[in-house]
């Protein structure tokens, strides 16, 4: 996949506190996931997510690789230790959130208008912080969006063109980190770069789309 080339997030350059930042295309963005075998295998061979998957239950997909890496210990957490990159439209990503709802409520909103507005949502989503090469905390945030619903049907059945495993990757770079090679582990990130959206949806999901 290639990327175009604005801000990289492993830049030296500040980044805002709240941007989506990707490997992406012009008709795909990458997106991770973990799993343990019995559900990874059968999604590479599938080429989308089958059963054992569980459509019914939210699945939670992440545009960073080192977010995904904390999350999963470096593909070492059990039921993660295998960690895929999904290929997904950027079509069907606007599409989630177009119709994402935040995981909690907004500073100063009702509690149960915000119930109703989740209730009504396939999508939810939240702001956590980012990691860095070493999985410590960033001072911005990288989004994640949890698919349940319709959005799970639609991501499973209609957005994914690929599924790659990349549990080698992320065991080549812990394994430079641990033998003090920090440069030689940045060179295998992915390329992730800001990820454009118009005003009205970074405004909607409460994207900071500059540093100012």
């Amino acid at each position: 996949m290639t990327a175009t080339r604005p801000l990289s997030v492993h830049s030296a350059e500040p980044a805002p506190p709240q941007q989506i930042r990707a490997t992406f295309d012009a008709e795909t963005i990458t997106v991770y996931q973990a799993y343990d075998p019995a559900i990874a295998e059968p999604a590479l061979a599938a080429q989308t997510f089958v059963p054992p998957f569980k459509r019914e239950r939210m699945t939670w997909v992440k545009p960073s690789f080192l977010w995904m890496m904390y999350r999963s210990g470096w593909a070492a957490k059990p039921g993660q230790t295998r960690v895929l990159a999904v290929s997904i439209t950027r079509e069907g990503f606007a599409w989630a959130l177009q119709r994402s709802c935040p995981s909690k409520p907004a500073q100063g909103e009702d509690p149960d208008a915000w119930k109703q507005r989740m209730a009504a949502s396939p999508v939810r989503l939240q702001w956590d912080p980012e990691r860095d090469l070493h999985l410590n905390r960033s001072a911005h945030r990288s989004i994640q969006i949890g698919l349940c619903g319709e959005a799970v049907d639609r991501y499973t059945g209609q957005w994914i063109t690929a599924i790659t495993d990349v549990t080698d990757l992320a065991r080549k770079i812990e394994a430079h980190l641990a033998d003090g090679d920090t440069e030689k582990a940045r060179t295998l990130l992915p390329n992730e770069q800001r990820y454009p959206l118009e005003a009205s949806l970074a405004a909607r999901i409460g994207a900071t789309e500059t540093t100012d």
